[in-house]
């Protein structure tokens, strides 16, 4: 069958036909590019017409930005912004102010900042509150290595530097490291002959409005010749403790063989020191150790700061243990057992001050306005009540 083409080259037309074929084709012609231009309009106008309603929308948009109810809907999350900025603020400065009090160090000044910053805020000027509050946060820190020492009995006394462990008894000593010098108050006891146990001043699980006992009053009814604070706790004068005052959250088996918050999954991540006979072990977790009654005591806390000599806590970014401030913890080596305070310290340099002392192990407990240490007597402290204490009884 021939093709079109072919058929096309065979095709004969009269002259008058061949015209009429011409202006049948330039009307054709015509009619396309008129269609074609007619599309481009179209879409040409469609285009205008979309840029116009985005243009509109726009427009609508800003103008209900600036209506009455949207500036205030956005005012009323800057003002809360702002208002949260400074409540956490206000917290964490008055937190320390009343750690500063806990440890009987002259407030008056922060007391009078403090009031001036209420003032600003109950103005709502909460832009020079907040930079307020950051200027008496800095003032307190730095003020914290001579509060310490105004908290130390004898501090001026001329102290020689001693990186050496007790082996028996109380002793304060300044250790030399390559980061400065610090004081240690320190008690070493025989586990031959010195028992550890946890005194608690509740007698089961407690979540709110718990009773406390100063560290003195838990070694003279236990009959103990020296004494730590315990865990961290929620003070009752923290305004964020509310609804849990001096509740305390982490693994303790105490005096009586009664085990507190052993159903508390959230903080079995923490370490914990289990004392037995002459012997103490450590856990990187309490998950790990179960509910025995056949060991002398159980406390839960945390950094672990040394295992086996070396130092397992390097630092973060906890704010009460980043901080410099007194320090208690509770450590052994072999059959000797340890509880002290490490002075204007943060965690991290507690640990290498221990490592550096040769204690094999040690367990970070509670510090700030809660540190305190007997000895026959306070020889730091006596700090707030706690609701538990770390005891040395004679066997």
């Amino acid at each position: 069958m021939p093709t079109l083409d072919k058929v096309k080259l065979r095709v004969s037309l009269p002259p008058f036909q061949k015209t009429l074929a011409i202006l049948i084709l330039s009307v054709i012609a015509v009619f396309t590019i008129a269609s074609l231009a007619a599309l481009g309009y179209k879409q040409n106008r469609q285009n205008s017409l979309l840029s116009a309603a985005n243009k509109t929308t726009t427009q609508e948009l800003n103008k209900l930005k600036n209506e009455d109810q949207y500036k205030k809907n956005k005012d009323l999350e800057a003002r809360i912004s702002a208002i949260e900025k400074t409540y956490d603020q206000s917290v964490s400065v008055y937190q320390k102010i009343l750690d500063a009090r806990a440890q009987k160090i002259d407030t008056s000044t922060y007391d009078t900042l403090f009031a001036q910053i209420l003032s600003e805020l109950s103005k709502q000027n909460y832009s020079s509150a907040s930079s307020d509050l950051v200027n008496l946060n800095s003032k307190i820190n730095a003020d914290a290595p001579k509060a310490d020492v105004a908290n130390i009995p004898a501090a001026g006394a001329n102290i020689a530097v001693n990186n050496s462990a007790p082996t028996s008894g109380y002793s304060r000593q300044k250790v030399h490291t390559d980061f400065g010098d610090f004081l240690v108050d320190i008690v070493a006891a025989d586990l031959n002959s010195t028992k550890v146990i946890v005194d608690s001043a509740s007698d089961s699980d407690c979540s709110n409005n718990c009773p406390v006992l100063s560290v003195g009053d838990y070694a003279a009814r236990s009959g103990a010749f020296a004494a730590v604070n315990g865990s961290y706790f929620c003070p009752a004068d923290y305004p964020s403790c509310a609804g849990k005052s001096n509740s305390f959250d982490t693994l303790l088996m105490n005096k009586n063989k009664v085990y507190f918050n052993s159903a508390n999954n959230v903080y079995s991540n923490v370490p914990a020191a289990i004392f037995s006979g002459n012997s103490a072990r450590y856990v990187g977790a309490s998950s790990q150790w179960g509910r025995d009654t056949g060991v002398d005591a159980v406390i839960a806390n945390q950094p672990l700061l040394v295992s086996g000599g070396n130092v397992v806590f390097g630092g973060d970014d906890e704010v009460k243990r980043a901080g410099a401030g007194n320090r208690s913890f509770v450590g052994s080596s072999g059959s000797t057992a340890y509880i002290g305070v490490v002075y204007n310290a943060n965690a991290a340099q507690m640990a290498r001050i221990l490592a550096t002392m040769g204690i094999q192990n040690a367990l970070n407990l509670d510090s700030g306005g809660s540190t305190a240490l007997w000895d026959g007597g306070y020889k730091a402290g006596p700090g707030r009540n706690v609701p538990n204490a770390v005891l040395f009884v004679r066997k």
